[in-house]
């Protein structure tokens, strides 16, 4: 009854409710530029839906497991709050599930994609592992997180050897800078318990009502960027609007009432599936183009 219990706390270190936004950058990616379904897809798609997540996400809740107590987030589809008891069982499950993907992956690569998947891992375990901690770096803490969805997008088209036109470089650009908002964001509800706990972040750094605005402005900006590409990208600026809309109303937030941006934060986790879904029917008229 415990083992399964540990088990199920393990997988949901692993952020179930956010796979999606990995695994689909990936598929996305690949699929464009080889089109065609194949075992390397398939493989792919996995990792970046489970392991992948489960590295990410595990390793933060083992390190972070001191300062989550005070948040009162953690617990729950935000981020398990793990027993100290199995965080080394976690970091072990993390290791045992990513080596065999990553040794496919490397098998079946090149240069260019054995150095992107060398970066996206690198990106996950500096995040949260001791002595790096890039979460505690502000501005860094915002790129990397970025990095965690970018990555996979580019390790697909490098395994895909796609040629790297203006159009992927802005979209991909577009997205790095949705990234960054959508951390930057994300931060600005966590800065109380983080401060208690004395932890950096962009948020504890400048503040709830500048993350929020710079959050903003980085939305804007990539919604901006994809009007610059090829069609049908330029539908794609469309996508950042439900985000701006959805931060907007906290244009004046103080760091004192900072913790009411999880009512936003909590619709953001919704909208990632209605863009998904925006996407999904954008990379369709894409593929048919």
């Amino acid at each position: 009854m415990t083992v399964g219990r540990d088990l199920a706390q393990i997988v949901l270190s692993s952020r179930p409710i956010s796979w999606i936004n990995t695994a689909f950058p990936f598929a996305a990616a690949y699929l464009l530029s080889t089109r065609e379904l194949d075992l390397t897809l398939v493989i792919g798609t996995l990792y970046f839906l489970i392991p992948y997540n489960l590295a990410m996400y595990g390793i933060n809740d083992v390190f972070d497991y001191a300062s989550d107590l005070a948040n009162p987030r953690k617990g729950g589809m935000e981020g398990a709050l793990l027993a100290p008891r199995i965080h080394r069982a976690t970091l072990w499950a993390a290791v045992l599930t990513n080596l065999p993907f990553l040794a496919y992956l490397v098998i079946v690569g090149n240069p260019a994609s054995w150095l992107w998947l060398a970066v996206s891992v690198f990106a996950v375990i500096a995040y949260s592992a001791p002595v790096l901690r890039f979460k505690e770096r502000p501005f860094l803490d915002s790129v990397t997180s970025s990095t965690h969805f970018v990555s996979p997008a580019i390790v697909g088209l490098a395994l895909a050897g796609a040629e790297v036109t203006s159009g992927t470089a802005l979209t991909l650009a577009a997205f790095f800078l949705w990234g960054m908002a959508a951390h930057a964001f994300g931060a600005v509800q966590d800065i109380g318990p983080d401060r208690e706990g004395g932890i950096s972040s962009i948020a504890t750094v400048i503040g709830a009502r500048a993350t929020v605005r710079l959050s903003l402005a980085l939305w804007a900006v990539a919604g901006v960027s994809m009007l610059l590409t090829p069609w049908p990208g330029p539908l794609a600026a469309l996508l950042a609007l439900p985000y701006l809309l959805n931060a907007a109303p906290w244009w004046t937030v103080t760091d004192a009432t900072s913790g009411s941006t999880n009512r936003a934060w909590r619709r953001f986790i919704a909208l990632n599936y209605f863009a998904g879904f925006l996407a999904t029917m954008i990379l369709i008229l894409a593929w048919v183009s």
